[in-house]
């Protein structure tokens, strides 16, 4: 007999909890999946965190699976366990937006890779959420579908661009949720969230089946509630995928493994010394230094180390990203793909793609299509683009002398809390610095994941540790050690003091 009795232990519970629910009898996945569908409807007009709800065919593949477990064939370790999918991922027969107007009637005629690993893994998938426009930013505001709130408080952002995963986790929506990470989309919402996020090694998770935004830096990845949760759903969704070209033809990663063990014992601990001083909020400083010197308490050896060229990474980072961008979001023209206005006989080709293009995209990816255009074009290729490349060379030289010296390194995620929706809306720099601890790992394509390291006036603060490429286990064993150790402070998991949404504390006995 487990603890879980009620519907609220039911949604916060963890994914590992659930599934050992399920397997004692005492819980079916229609159950759980009923009391996820339930919560979406009760908080979500506070939230926002879900684009397109899936419930008839959830609810169906909870009871498939509910009946496969009667009839005791042998399911998989996140059997029954609904998810939340960023609207990144095709998912066939649904909708894929991208949080795009000019996506938005778009169906899906196929499902990619990582979302059907999920579903040969006998998960349940929830619906698609919310994020900035073709993942496009840093507070999930440049939604199509309206901004996705912070359920810590529902005035700020949930980080972006995948608040809507986060917001899903932190609002007990979902017990587990998939992102993408170009410049740090995964983690940056983890950080403000108090929940558990990602980025495996570039390559490590497929790309095939998820719209592509900038190729040489997206990376689909594992949200959770806890370490253990997140690193199972890694290994249901990284590994080798011959439909990728970039995919890496090796075995996942002891991911699992590294995250029920926790020892940092003897574990070289870089603090990486670019990443942290004025324009870093104090609180937020506070934080990460509890959580080193916990990890040293743990055993860890903690250095200092200096990666010179990140410095340059967050200006090399958006001449890139926007190059890519440009290049990506140029078949959205109407004529491919896409919405398509004044097609009405009397305007030419070029008008009606010049006409859909206007109407389809928003404000901040038509930015960066201009910013990219603009640097890929004859004459400025070299001075924008190739120089950006080589700042980026320098970046990966920096982290091969780093991994001489250390095993992991480690930041905060994002310098600040999350920040008031509309804060930096006029104000693009800004906002792109939120991200100016995330984009390294990125560039360098190497693992990263961010933390819970506790809180500052109330607002979650992330840790971020990065590790070298295929060595995304170490992020899991810093961060399952960090866990243990600060919830020995706190009583429990951080979650556990977030602010009640309306509906949220209205338990029912199942």
């Amino acid at each position: 007999m487990t603890d879980i009795t009620t519907t609220g232990d039911i949604l916060r519970a963890d994914a590992t909890e659930l599934v050992a629910a399920m397997e004692a009898g005492d819980l079916s996945s229609e159950q759980i999946t009923a009391a996820c569908l339930d919560r979406i409807e009760a908080v979500d007009p506070q939230v926002n965190a879900f684009i397109t709800v899936d419930a008839d065919r959830a609810l169906e593949q909870a009871r498939g699976i509910d009946a496969r477990r009667a009839a005791g064939e042998k399911l998989g370790p996140l059997a029954g366990v609904p998810l939340a999918v960023k609207d990144m991922f095709c998912y066939k027969g649904m909708r894929t937006t991208a949080a795009s107007r000019i996506l938005e009637h778009w169906i899906s005629p196929y499902t990619s890779t990582v979302v059907e690993r999920c579903i040969d893994a006998d998960m349940v998938i929830l619906g698609k959420t919310n994020l900035d426009e073709f993942a496009m930013g840093s507070s999930t505001e440049t939604s199509a579908f309206g901004p996705t709130r912070n359920p810590w408080a529902t005035d700020r952002i949930p980080g972006g661009s995948g608040g809507g995963s986060a917001a899903a986790l932190a609002a007990f929506e979902a017990p587990l949720a998939l992102g993408t990470d170009t410049g740090g989309s995964i983690r940056m919402p983890a950080s403000v969230t108090g929940t558990v996020g990602v980025k495996p090694t570039y390559g490590g998770t497929s790309r095939y089946g998820v719209i592509a935004m900038a190729s040489s830096l997206d990376q689909p990845g594992p949200c959770g509630r806890s370490v253990l949760d997140t690193a199972l759903l890694h290994e249901v969704i990284g590994g080798h995928d011959p439909m990728d070209q970039t995919s890496v033809p090796a075995d996942v990663p002891p991911v699992v493994e590294a995250a029920r063990r926790g020892d940092v014992a003897g574990l070289r601990i870089g603090v990486v010394k670019e990443l942290s001083g004025p324009g870093y909020a104090a609180g937020v400083l506070d934080r990460f230094n509890e959580a080193v010197a916990a990890l040293s308490a743990a055993g860890a050896e903690v250095v200092e180390v200096s990666c010179p060229s990140f410095e340059h990474a967050l200006a090399a980072y958006y001449l890139i990203q926007p190059s890519e961008v440009s290049s990506n979001l140029a078949r959205y023209d109407s004529m491919r793909y896409g919405l398509r206005v004044d097609d009405d006989g009397h305007h030419s080709a070029e008008q009606v793609m010049t006409a859909s293009r206007g109407a389809g995209f928003g404000a901040e990816a038509k930015r960066r299509i201009i910013i990219g255009t603009y640097a890929l074009s004859s004459g400025y290729y070299d001075a924008y683009y190739g120089s950006a490349q080589k700042v980026r060379t320098l970046i990966s030289r920096d982290l091969g002398e780093a991994w001489k010296t250390c095993d992991v390194l480690v930041s905060a995620t994002t310098p600040t809390t999350a920040f008031r929706i509309g804060e930096r809306a006029d104000d693009p720099l800004a906002m792109y610095a939120a991200d100016l601890c995330t984009i390294p790992a990125n560039m360098g394509g190497i693992a990263s994941g961010s933390f819970p390291a506790g809180l500052s006036d109330g607002l979650p603060v992330g840790f971020q540790v990065m590790a070298p490429v295929m060595r995304d286990d170490r992020v899991y064993q810093v961060g399952a050690a960090l866990e243990r150790e600060l919830e020995k402070g706190w009583g429990g998991p951080l979650l556990t003091r977030i602010p009640a949404l309306d509906e949220s504390e209205k338990e029912g006995a199942r």
